[in-house]
């Protein structure tokens, strides 16, 4: 890989710099500090180039140990299980792609997820590798996600979202809440909870905001437009679970289900319906809409 198409893809890598110890080459290295990965596996990356210095290029397999050396590398999950579901393009031109990430697919590579993410698999079909996601989205969530596609517009783009500029909607089908007055807007301080991969209200002042609506009654369930003004993790999952309607099929809020397998035919009743916002590059009004619809 040639430095330049690496500084596009560098954010799909995993940096290491070498600790202090007294190996010979690189390879000698990587084995004691990732044990669990065999020295047969870093022979066979390192021979497909999936091994990079620290200006992208692939390293050799004699390349001599030095503490500190900067080392790029691409995680790997052997046999990693396909996710049975297909994502959409709905729009892409040469700043930007838009997907319709469907629910259970990860935005990014992460723990058992490498291979099977919305961004590898856009990266294949679109044969680009300077896409990097302009913000995520959780794992069971289905709905937009905006990616850049073009490093020289990107920082205009990623500049959206923490100064506010885009426009978020989403859409929620959960309990009825008939002792609330809507529309109403929930803050709260969102910090870490437990297990780790939780969140959970604290005390202190809010760091999370969003506006809730109800836009249609089916008996015990309403099917509830969220506009979050905030983007903390799982934000609109603990505040609907925080008003006393934890969004249908969450296997994390108000409590997590235990061995939760994922269930393909009951996904998590929660999408990224639509984005608004002004083009940096163009100026012209985007307005997006989401293809899939939550099902009661």
């Amino acid at each position: 890989m040639s430095t330049s198409s690496f500084s596009a893809a560098h954010s799909q890598a995993s940096t290491l710099y070498l600790p202090p110890g007294p190996w010979q080459t690189v390879v000698d290295c990587l084995c004691e500090h990732f044990s669990a990965i065999s020295r047969e596996q870093w022979l066979d990356r390192i021979a497909r180039g999936r091994v990079l210095d620290g200006q992208g290029i692939a390293i050799a397999l004699d390349l001599a140990y030095r503490e500190g050396l900067r080392i790029h590398y691409f995680r790997e999950v052997p046999d990693e299980k396909p996710i049975p579901v297909i994502e959409s393009i709905l729009y892409a031109d040469e700043h930007l792609v838009v997907a319709d990430k469907p629910h259970f697919l990860p935005v990014t590579p992460a723990g058992e997820y490498v291979e099977q993410t919305l961004l590898r698999r856009l990266i294949r079909r679109l044969d680009n590798s300077h896409l990097v996601p302009l913000h995520r989205i959780d794992r069971h969530t289905a709905g937009l996600v905006l990616f850049s596609s073009n490093p020289q517009t990107r920082s205009a783009y990623q500049s959206l979202f923490p100064t506010r500029q885009i426009e978020k909607r989403y859409e929620a089908i959960a309990k009825a809440l008939p002792g609330l007055a809507f529309p109403l807007v929930h803050k709260s301080r969102l910090v870490d909870g437990e297990p780790f991969f939780r969140m959970q209200e604290g005390p202190g002042a809010s760091n999370t905001e969003t506006a809730v609506e109800v836009r249609e009654k089916q008996g015990d369930l309403w099917r509830y437009g969220l506009y979050p003004v905030t983007g903390k993790k799982h934000q609109l999952r603990v505040h609907m679970a925080a008003l006393g309607a934890g969004i249908c099929n969450d296997p994390f809020y108000p409590d997590v289900l235990k061995d939760a397998q994922d269930d393909y035919a009951n996904p998590l009743k929660l999408l990224a319906q639509g984005l608004k916002f002004i083009d940096p590059v163009t100026g012209r009004m985007r307005e997006f809409e989401s293809e899939i619809t939550l099902q009661w």
